[in-house]
């Protein structure tokens, strides 16, 4: 049967809340040190991305809240996809990419009205399921990492693409959903000339994977909580770019 991506509505969100949870790591390990953004949940199912408790501790209806608050911030402020067959209501793949923001430009009312609007709800679902697994310092080691990179690799003022969420459920996984959602955007930035970011947690494959749809590699994050690190691969792809070898 047919992909269809389309854009991400109300009714799609428990599929995509679904979805994401399924690609989400099962990591036992305490010792990881795992990140997690607004809206940057994962890559794959191998994927290390989520600062929280180990899963033995996993709550999934506040984490399946969280990411509902998320989906919905994603809609009115991004560009989120779903990846469903033809005729199924199945959600197969998310992919959720922020849109290009001119470096000279302020933030707009409606820009901290969102980010308000983000944290209120954010708030209330920890009243109400507990405060969960976040480690908050490691949280802003990894902010302070992506903003250092980003202030050297982001040189077009135009701003960039910046993919946040890709996954695939495992099912569906080598079937050509996540190129399809990935050709949603990376040709509408082609047509405007506009370059496309994407952060890795992992060089192989995904690198090489990313590769594929013109990414290359730009500079490497490293996240240290005293021994305790990651690396992070920032990766941009020019407009109508070619594949590179990563």
């Amino acid at each position: 049967m047919p992909i269809n991506v389309t854009a991400l509505t109300a009714a799609d969100i428990p599929g995509a809340v679904k979805a994401i949870q399924c690609s989400m790591p099962r990591q036992q390990s305490s010792n990881l040190f795992h990140v997690v953004d607004p809206l940057q949940i994962s890559e794959s199912k191998n994927e290390p991305r989520l600062l929280e408790k180990p899963f033995t501790q996993f709550n999934t209806q506040r984490n399946a809240a969280s990411l509902g608050i998320r989906c919905r911030w994603g809609m009115r402020n991004g560009i989120f996809h779903v990846a469903k067959e033809e005729g199924s209501d199945q959600v197969l793949g998310v992919a959720c990419w922020l849109r290009p923001q001119k470096a000279d430009k302020p933030r707009s009312w409606n820009d901290w009205l969102e980010d308000w609007k983000l944290w209120l709800n954010q708030v209330s679902m920890n009243l109400y399921y507990g405060r969960g697994g976040l480690i908050m310092k490691r949280y802003y080691i990894w902010k302070e990492a992506q903003a250092r990179a980003q202030s050297s690799v982001w040189t077009d003022p135009r701003g960039y693409y910046f993919l946040n969420i890709m996954v695939v459920v495992p099912e569906a996984q080598g079937k050509g959903v996540g190129r399809q959602m990935m050709k949603a955007v990376t040709d509408q930035a082609d047509t405007e000339g506009m370059n496309c970011y994407l952060e890795s947690s992992r060089d192989k494959p995904n690198m090489q994977i990313y590769g594929r749809f013109g990414f290359q590699f730009a500079k490497e994050l490293k996240c240290d909580d005293d021994g305790t690190a990651i690396n992070l691969f920032a990766m941009v792809r020019e407009p109508n770019a070619s594949p590179q070898d990563n």
